[in-house]
């Protein structure tokens, strides 16, 4: 008779709750996170982070643990005895880097010691966070045997499922992605790609062990951060040159293997993240990565970029910067999404504060009490009524797109477009 999977999924936020509530359909699952707020809002039906529709959410929640019944549906808890009898443990906390833009794998080895303390034999503890090659056997497996008392693979085994989730994306949605899969012994792949590939429409794909399952999700990041810092360079040169950037790059996407990446800041939980856990590892055997680093350091500095971008045609428009009032469109760090994480519009504004003018920023996404709590930025949700010297485009909101910007310009105002998505604008990235 096949084993019963009872499911854990160790932390709800844009990726845990998406592939909690997909394995619900089918398992047994007890979402658990720390955040008792989270958990309360989640047992509504309500997602804060528009990853889960309400009613896709309402559809799989249930009120009592399905673990002790063997029934398929979910339940959210912030309980450590409600993850007890599970037997596969599926981990998709964040994976942050520091001040110093080192990997901090505080939260990893935070819920590695979670899980150690109701591991039990015959056990599996899947990975979907991002980390560099080695890290899951290197550093939380160590965690898991000192907590549980057990040894890896005799008494539990492990696997590494990267995750593929993309904020705000409600076309390639979690079973829509195919899916990375790799387990500890050849024998525990294979069941953790059955157990993925029950619920993944898209398929998956077995990797032969779970370093080169971490190493392909490192390199996805590093290889479009890496892109994309390239046309941020052009940017930078054609700017200098007077050419519209993007003009030349759809002359250039005539071509057939022309890659299309667009000009931007690049921020968010991933692309701004991941190839510093790459450049780590690497770093520690000895070898300095040229490529990725310029890459990281280009695309870091073009908050700062554009800031001086605005600055600069201010100034030509005879308009005082000292004093001067800029709104800012957008906040998030992608385009319809409230996620905040590591935005790089927050460099902009900081950037333009440098110059001492005061920037409002208008965000119909954010959340308010969120955006100030990390950043200790004021954010406002409803476009205001005054006009500004100048105005900045730095996320391509749906919302904004049906606004006219110059009724809220003073005369002889700035328009600027990061995102290269106005019809109208005095000047773009």
């Amino acid at each position: 008779m096949e084993k019963q999977y009872k499911i854990a999924v160790i932390g709800l936020g844009y990726v845990g709750l998406p592939l909690a509530r997909l394995f619900a359909t089918q398992y047994p699952v007890v979402g658990f996170d720390i955040n008792q707020k989270r958990i309360d809002e989640l047992n509504t039906g309500e997602d804060s982070t528009l990853e889960v529709e309400s009613e896709i959410l309402k559809a799989v929640l249930i009120q009592d643990n399905p673990l002790t019944k063997n029934e398929k549906g979910l339940y959210c808890s912030a309980a450590f005895d409600d993850i007890k009898e599970a037997n596969i443990y599926i981990i998709t906390v964040p994976t942050p880097v520091d001040q110093h833009n080192r990997p901090d794998l505080t939260p990893l080895c935070k819920a590695s010691e979670t899980v150690g303390k109701v591991l039990s034999k015959g056990d599996i503890v899947i990975y979907e966070s991002t980390v560099y090659p080695g890290a899951t056997e290197e550093e939380c497996i160590p965690v898991l045997e000192k907590v549980s008392g057990l040894k890896f693979n005799e008494d539990f085994f492990a696997g590494y499922s990267p995750e593929r989730i993309n904020p705000g994306d409600k076309e390639h949605t979690v079973e829509k992605i195919l899916k990375v899969t790799s387990g500890s012994t050849p024998e525990i792949g294979e069941v953790v790609d059955t157990l993925y590939k029950s619920v993944i429409v898209a398929g998956t794909h077995l990797a032969p062990t779970i370093k080169i399952a971490e190493a392909a999700k490192v390199i996805e990041n590093s290889q479009r951060d890496i892109n994309i810092a390239f046309v941020n360079e052009l940017a930078k040169i054609f700017n200098l040159l007077d050419i519209d950037t993007h003009a030349v790059l759809e002359a250039a996407g005539t071509k057939w293997n022309f890659l299309p990446f667009k000009p931007g800041l690049v921020g968010g939980h991933c692309i701004g993240v991941d190839p510093y856990y790459l450049a780590q590892k690497a770093q520690e055997k000895g070898y300095h990565p040229e490529i990725i680093l310029a890459g990281r350091r280009l695309n870091d500095s073009m908050g700062q970029y554009v800031a001086s971008e605005l600055v600069k045609i201010m100034i030509k428009n005879k308009i005082a910067i000292n004093g001067g009032k800029v709104l800012n469109l957008g906040i998030t760090f992608k385009e319809n999404c409230p996620d905040v994480r590591n935005t790089k519009a927050v460099d902009v504004i900081h950037g333009l504060e440098d110059y001492s003018l005061q920037v409002t920023t208008f965000d119909p996404w954010a959340n308010p009490k969120e955006v100030k709590h990390e950043y200790d930025l004021d954010v406002v949700n409803e476009m205001p009524e005054e006009k500004f010297d100048a105005v900045i485009l730095t996320v391509a909101h749906k919302e904004f797109m049906n606004i006219n910007l110059k009724n809220y310009i003073k005369e002889g105002g700035v328009i600027y477009d990061v995102k290269g998505v106005l019809e109208e604008c005095d000047s773009r990235l």
